[in-house]
């Protein structure tokens, strides 16, 4: 799997649109994702998660508020994510279920959760149910979101490590 392009906006800490071009970042090998603490590092990791699987790793995932307090109203919160995967490109993205300001009146109403799946590189046809972009992103990865989360996402901002027992040293597991 090579990551290409990550967008996102009201998502997390962010409350505009932010993109992050893996390609130019990776044009010399290998890059570092580094920063103060609240920098927002592991935000742009559970950017990459949500967009694949709809759901981010961990505690995080059962606050179910992913969409920026600050960020403005008209601001969609959505995350797009432009990734090569077993020799395909394509486009996956995940806008998750939120309130937002009615059209018309006072209140709020629920946005509904979207999904879409589009190829870049061929003529199938888009996916646009959530349950069609998890099968087959599951089946592109192969891997589910729990193994996703596990083998490639290591636990972020938990207290306990992949091998499951409270983390000591780097040696523990």
């Amino acid at each position: 799997m090579r990551l290409h392009r990550l967008s996102l906006s009201a998502f997390g800490p962010y409350p505009g649109r932010e993109e992050v071009d893996f390609d130019v970042l990776a044009a010399e090998g290998l890059f570092l994702l580094h920063g103060d603490t609240g920098a927002g590092k592991t935000s742009l990791l559970d950017a990459v998660a949500f967009a694949l699987f709809g759901s981010v790793p961990g505690v995080r995932d059962q606050a179910k508020q992913l969409r920026c307090d600050n960020a403005p109203d008209t601001v969609h919160t959505e995350v797009s994510l432009e990734l090569t995967v077993r020799g395909r490109r394509l486009r996956v993205s995940h806008s998750p279920e939120y309130l937002r300001p009615k059209r018309r009146g006072g209140g709020f109403t629920k946005q509904q959760a979207t999904a879409s799946l589009t190829w870049l590189d061929g003529d199938h046809a888009p996916l646009t149910r959530i349950d069609e972009v998890g099968r087959t992103v599951q089946h592109l990865l192969g891997m589910t979101k729990e193994q996703f989360f596990q083998v490639v996402l290591l636990p972020q901002g938990s207290s306990r490590g992949s091998c499951g027992r409270r983390r000591r040293t780097a040696r523990s597991c």
